[in-house]
């Protein structure tokens, strides 16, 4: 298949045509959740989760300047991305919604910090609020991590505007060597 080009004019991009280039980036599918100050709980789904740092730990997530939920989360000064697992694209659609009460049959727990923790999800980090960082139409938010829970499963992955599941290539090196992951990633 031939490989599409475009190039901004006037420091600008087709947002479709970007919008199609990012989804050949598979992600994984959180949740992110936080408490307010007058104990309002907001959630949504998002897929903008990366690792930042390991000493300090530190998250990063960035959550659109529109968003209804936008002043909860920087009043609130904590929050806890939920990682989901394959099983859970309901739990992916339900957060992803306008609702009064997005929580509504969803298993959860508050966590040390009060933010909602949910149940049955891949891995939780619950985080306080480090910094925030305009990134144009969208917000930053880096999370100082505080505490860490995870389980083995398969985790829900989104692509090309569809839910995936990973799968796990076979060794072609035939070696066994140690895996990409525990080499490179934090080099």
């Amino acid at each position: 298949m031939a490989r599409k080009s475009i190039a901004a004019e006037n420091g600008q991009l087709d947002q479709r045509e970007l919008r199609n280039a990012l989804g050949r980036f598979a992600t994984g599918i959180t949740v992110i959740t936080t408490t307010t100050p007058s104990g309002t709980h907001e959630a949504l789904t998002a897929n903008s989760f990366a690792a930042l740092s390991l000493d300090p730990p530190l998250v990063l997530w960035s959550l659109v300047n529109e968003a209804p939920s936008r002043e909860g989360f920087l009043a609130a000064g904590c929050f806890a991305i939920n990682v989901l697992g394959a099983h859970q694209r309901a739990v992916s659609n339900q957060f992803a919604q306008t609702s009064d009460d997005k929580f509504d049959g969803i298993g959860w727990h508050p966590g040390e910090g009060g933010c909602p923790v949910l149940d049955d999800t891949l891995a939780v980090f619950e985080c306080s609020t480090e910094r925030t960082i305009d990134g144009g139409d969208h917000l930053l938010f880096v999370g100082r991590v505080e505490k860490l829970s995870y389980r083995d499963g398969t985790p829900l992955v989104f692509s090309g505007g569809r839910y995936c599941m990973a799968a796990e290539l076979p060794d072609d090196t035939g070696d066994g060597e140690t895996a990409f992951s525990d080499i490179l990633l934090w080099r």
